[in-house]
């Protein structure tokens, strides 16, 4: 993960970049199946608990973890 402290700050809008570091987080832990059962709630607190994630839970929504599982498949299937 990128811990560089001069790294830009991640938001909610920036899927790819929240679905990439959750990649490098998980790894092939989880596929796509897996990826798309996740419950949001948990989800929710992994992209809360990601370096560099500026944005807060009030600022969250349904919209914003569908796209960010959607993102995670892609990279996932990116590393395949």
């Amino acid at each position: 993960m990128n811990d560089d402290k001069f790294a830009l700050p991640i938001h909610w809008n920036d899927y790819e970049d929240i679905a990439m570091s959750l990649y490098e987080k998980f790894g092939d832990d989880f596929g796509e199946s897996k990826i798309y059962r996740i419950r949001f709630t948990d989800l929710l607190e992994w992209v809360l608990s990601l370096p560099n994630f500026a944005g807060t839970r009030e600022e969250s929504n349904e919209g914003h973890l569908e796209q960010i599982q959607s993102a995670w498949v892609y990279e996932w299937r990116d590393n395949q």
